[in-house]
């Protein structure tokens, strides 16, 4: 099936716009500001979580559990906890021992806000909630599909996942990285969690082997898609559009594809990769109309 999918116009925007609007209600009640000594640190979590974005990720939960029929409420909690999850890695991604970055969605980042300290001590309590989310029986009322989104957010985002992909990022700056260590480390770093977004869809639905299958097949080329992308947009899109500093990734010698691939060819492969994760949803038929016009807002988005 082809990309571009959705007859009405704005259709996607106002998906997301209204699956945005769901989950940032359940982030608002997951992080209610206590009036005790620790209230500064939730302060800071919700500056963190709740300061914009694209909610790309949480989409995907929604949208995905949608196939399924799933409670609405519980795919926004599911939502909200990969949203905390991102959220943390922004922060620390943002801190003067990472990329050092003072912007993030066009505000000033976490621990220019408040203070190093404070960032440090938020990210960690946002990844920690994520995980309460997903374990609290509202989220699910089988155990198992609960301990299953535990494990894969677990796996997906720690040493042989999202962090273990920061680190060979780390690792990697000056270096003249080959294209299967540069997708291996961008399918760690950002792709990991992007799919886990789409497969949580499935597990809170109890999705069918195949169709479990074809939803990660697509969460994983949607995520490769998705950071090429961001490394042509880094190169191309001004600090307004992006919401934070743009050419840092070339300045600082970061590994991308577009270092060594060029633009061109760089924009040519993530769109083949939209393309792709389009095609292994097109055994759900107009159900997945959206998700597959997802894959092309991927790699068409000013930020």
């Amino acid at each position: 099936m082809a990309l571009d999918v959705v007859n009405k116009p704005g259709a996607l925007a106002e998906a997301m716009g209204e699956a945005a609007r769901l989950v940032e209600a359940q982030l608002d009640a997951l992080l209610p500001v206590p009036e005790t000594a620790e209230a500064k640190l939730i302060e800071a979590m919700r500056y963190a979580v709740l300061n914009g974005g694209k909610r790309l990720r949480a989409f995907l939960v929604m949208e995905v559990a949608k196939l399924f029929s799933v409670n609405r409420t519980c795919a926004a909690r599911v939502a909200a906890s990969v949203e905390m999850l991102h959220a943390y890695s922004l922060v620390h991604d943002d801190l003067p021992a990472m990329d050092d970055d003072d912007l993030r969605r066009g505000q000033p980042s976490c621990h220019k806000k408040f203070d190093e300290a404070t960032a440090i001590l938020a990210g960690d309590a946002l990844q920690t909630r994520a995980f309460e989310v997903l374990a609290e029986e509202d989220t699910h009322a089988d155990p198992e599909a609960r301990v299953e989104l535990v494990l894969a957010l677990a796996m997906a985002s720690g040493m042989r996942g999202m962090v273990g992909g920061q680190m060979i990022d780390m690792e990697s700056e000056g270096k003249d990285l080959t294209g299967p260590e540069i997708t291996r480390l961008q399918a760690l770093k950002t792709g990991r969690l992007i799919q886990y977004a789409a497969e949580a869809g499935g597990i809170l639905g109890r999705a069918p082997a195949a169709q479990r299958h074809a939803i990660v097949a697509y969460g994983r080329d949607l995520g490769a898609a998705f950071q090429i992308y961001d490394d042509v947009l880094d190169e191309t899109a001004t600090p307004e559009e992006m919401g934070k500093t743009a050419g840092k990734d070339a300045a600082a010698g970061k590994a991308t594809m577009v270092r060594i691939l060029g633009l061109e060819r760089a924009r040519a492969q993530a769109e083949t990769l939209a393309a792709q994760a389009a095609g292994h949803l097109d055994g759900f038929g107009e159900r997945a109309v959206l998700l597959q016009a997802l894959a092309r807002f991927t790699v068409t988005r000013k930020s």
